[in-house]
């Protein structure tokens, strides 16, 4: 496994390591408590080499022309390996030049007459690596993009003249592919294709994903020139060349991904520079109840980054939400309101999803050249976009993967500088134990991309697009996978396919395409419009689940530090319409959820209690609202809204205990008891599953309609699940002891943000019982196997 969390991590006395400004800039705006941990990670020293003779003499030149006489050890070997007809996976950390390596190969494969297709995750890194290819300037290398900011005349010249494309999984799934005769020519001649940053295909997108590439090399074989190299279909295989800085297994993700046995290159030849990592934890908040309160994570990175900013400090601060992030970059900008000089107008700025192009172009150039000193985003800026310069880092809660995690810290000392990355921890019971468990959030390995492209959610709606691109065959479903015969014959019983003696055809009316009723990122539809009303001005997208959170009628709206009250949500044109104005507070949406048991999987008996993997449906509504008053963090009463359910077809785990077995509890509070222990056990399944607490939702309930006793569920937040149920029901007596004694050991009296309360309960975090849900846990544990 390549090393990408520290090998030689170390804990020295912090008279042992010369720290840098950012750091000392840190100690001085801490008070008692907030600094617990120091981690001084050291540099190392690079190895350079020869390109291998296969790199074109231009493409050589180019590099040296931009400062790179001679590659990194890992470039030359993925290069060499790319040209000699390998597919490779480049799994070194972040900041290693794997694109040099993937760019001297598919340059020579161009010079050489062939096309490149590069497939990034985001538009934000495509843009970025086609300024990388422009700026190398190899004579006879066009590059483009093809994305969703794509003009028609943009997308015209990419068809007609492009021999190095960009583009993401969503343009290759919804426009080349249903349109592939169009692309014949850039396909005929397809030598390369590029994967970015693989290790963000995961879950169910990452399923969706895989096969859209198998669908991808199909088409390649068919249109392509005759070669030795051969797909079942006949025609020229392209190479496929992968790249992670944070991945595990990365052969085996390559595999999972593509459908083709890689090479990996992890020995990682570039220099590193040294790196410290500082645990924070927020002060205690005084209170007149006995609940014990963190100050919020968010409010620390606004403080911490205003300082770093006022010190001329470049650095970046990743905030889980797109409003968090909006609101720290606008608490920053208040904290330096008089300050001047360096301290300029804009030095601060915000960074999400949503905005439009032109924004997030501005933003990016404007952190590459300097103009921006401070910027607060969410992972929409993590992955590999060339940021240099960047001397600190701040991360406002757990990322959700250790591959994130320092994937995020990997984003300072891109200059070679000492760098520092600081981890703020939420009041949330999976922060506290990792902010005092340094060696479990420093030392542990990143996880493995997990995938299923046999999940028959998946499998079958790409077979019937496969199948409305070119007719498939007998050998095309080995490319598909072993589930693929099976999932063609159901397609077929339900008139989806016909079966002629050229193959499986599509069924149905031509001008349906099955492409576009596949949703590769989750049901989101189409994006809504957020609309200035009275201009007519367009401020920002989002998708639909979101706009009944963020934008339903009554909302305030953050856009780069600006507020505006939405006046109405109009989801069938899918337009959110705002009036520029600040009220002096902020909303937050309250919605409930409702569960009903579909299928049982797997089912396991703890004595009185059953533990069981079941599929289900999850319907969920925004119900309401409330205004939280921005100077005094006060809440006014629930306003009511009508919005429409959203349903949700997903796996959970749950587990079950009959009430008259139930030992008495704390107050008779079994509602409270049951909703803190499903509280609880949300925070603590990303220890024992590689997903995101945000990835997951739950419920719980005194008597359950489908089980006819009290019931708590654990589901995946994907259609068709994303395999983190069947992780936790796998070791759900480990997960869940984990959960109670994480419930036991908290020091608060009835429950607080570090134990039982979400931040993500559409209840209000009401009702809660601590010593219920231990005394819950500890008869639910008695008999675990």
């Amino acid at each position: 496994m390549p090393i990408i969390a520290p090998d030689r991590a170390e804990t020295r006395p912090d008279h042992a390591h010369e720290e840098g400004k950012a750091l000392t800039v840190l100690r001085a705006a801490q008070r008692a408590g907030e600094l617990v941990h120091l981690t001084h990670i050291p540099g190392q020293a690079g190895r350079t080499t020869f390109w291998p003779e296969t790199i074109r003499s231009e493409v050589a030149a180019a590099f040296a022309a931009r400062g790179i006489p001679a590659p990194w050890t890992h470039q030359a070997e993925a290069a060499g390996l790319a040209r000699a007809g390998r597919s490779v996976i480049i799994a070194t950390r972040a900041a290693s030049g794997k694109s040099a390596g993937y760019l001297a190969a598919a340059l020579s494969e161009i010079l050489d007459g062939g096309t490149v297709l590069y497939i990034a995750p985001t538009k934000a890194l495509a843009a970025d690596q086609l300024k990388a290819v422009r700026d190398l300037a190899v004579p006879g290398v066009r590059a483009t993009c093809y994305d969703g900011d794509a003009t028609m005349a943009e997308r015209a010249w990419a068809q007609s003249h492009a021999n190095y494309l960009l583009t993401n999984p969503d343009m290759i799934h919804s426009g080349l592919l249903p349109n592939h005769t169009r692309w014949r020519g850039f396909l005929r001649r397809l030598r390369v294709v590029i994967i970015d940053e693989c290790h963000g295909y995961r879950g169910v997108f990452g399923s969706h994903v895989a096969q859209v590439l198998r669908r991808l090399r199909r088409v390649a074989a068919h249109h392509a020139l005759p070669a030795h190299h051969a797909l079942p279909a006949g025609g020229h295989a392209p190479v496929f060349i992968l790249a992670s800085a944070t991945i595990a297994d990365p052969a085996v993700c390559a595999r999972q991904l593509t459908g083709l046995d890689t090479v990996p290159v992890t020995d990682d030849g570039s220099p590193r520079a040294p790196l410290t990592f500082a645990l924070w934890e927020p002060r205690l908040l005084h209170t007149y109840t006995e609940a014990r309160a963190r100050r919020p994570a968010t409010s620390e990175a606004s403080d911490l980054l205003a300082a770093l900013v006022k010190a001329e400090i470049p650095a970046l601060a990743f905030i889980r939400s797109r409003r968090g992030a909006e609101t720290v970059a606008l608490a920053a900008r208040d904290a330096l309101g008089g300050e001047t000089g360096a301290v300029a107008k804009g030095a601060v700025a915000a960074y999400r999803s949503g905005y439009l192009a032109d924004d997030r172009r501005g933003l990016e150039a404007g952190l590459r050249q300097g103009r921006i000193t401070g910027m607060a985003a969410t992972s929409a800026l993590e992955l590999g976009i060339n940021i240099t310069g960047l001397d600190a880092v701040l991360i406002a809660g757990w990322p959700g993967t250790w591959a994130s995690l320092w994937q995020q810290a990997g984003r300072a000392g891109r200059a070679g500088q000492p760098a520092t990355a600081v981890f703020i921890a939420r009041d949330d019971p999976l922060d506290s134990y990792l902010v005092h468990h340094p060696d479990t959030l420093l030392r542990h390995p990143v996880e493995p991309a997990v995938l299923d492209p046999a999940n028959p959610y998946v499998l079958g709606p790409h077979l019937a697009a496969a199948a409305a691109e070119l007719p498939l065959t007998d050998p095309d479903l080995e490319l598909f996978g072993p589930s693929a015969a099976a999932a063609v014959d159901d397609l077929t019983a339900a008139g989806e396919l016909r079966s002629r003696t050229s193959g499986w055809h599509y069924a149905q009316h031509r001008r349906r395409r099955p492409a576009q009723e596949i949703s590769i990122r989750g049901d989101l539809g189409r994006p809504v419009r957020v609309v200035e009303e009275a201009t007519g001005r367009l401020i920002g997208t989002m998708d639909e689940p979101s706009a009944h959170r963020y934008a339903h009628d009554g909302a305030v709206y953050l856009h780069q530090g600006e507020s505006y009250l939405v006046s109405r949500l109009d989801l069938a044109d899918r337009v959110a319409l705002v009036e520029p104005v600040d009220p002096g507070y902020t909303t937050q949406a309250r919605d409930t959820t409702d569960i009903d048991v579909i299928a049982e999987r797997q089912r396991a008996r703890w004595g009185a209690a059953d533990l069981v993997l079941a599929d289900v449906t999850v319907t969920r509504r925004v119900t309401g609202y409330t205004r939280v008053r921005s100077d005094k963090k006060t809440r006014g009463p629930q306003i009511e809204l009508q919005l429409p359910e959203r349903t949700l077809a997903t796996t959970a785990v749950l587990w079950t205990i009959p009430n008259a077995r139930v030992v008495p509890l704390p107050g008779n509070d079994l509602p409270g008891a049951a909703h803190a222990a499903e509280h609880a056990s949300i925070g603590l399944l990303p220890l024992f599953a590689a997903c995101d607490r945000w990835d997951i939702g739950g419920l719980s309930t005194e008597l359950h309609p489908s089980t006819g006793q009290l019931t708590v569920f654990v589901y995946d937040g994907q259609p068709g699940g994303a395999g983190f149920a069947e992780r936790g029901f796998a070791v759900a007596a480990n997960w869940l002891r984990a959960t109670r004694d994480a419930i036991h050991s908290c020091p608060c009296e009835t429950g607080c943000p570090s134990c039982i309360q979400s931040p993500k309960c559409g209840n209000g975090n009401n009702p809660l019982s601590k010593p219920g849900a231990v005394t819950l846990l500890d008869t639910l544990l008695t008999d675990a196997v």
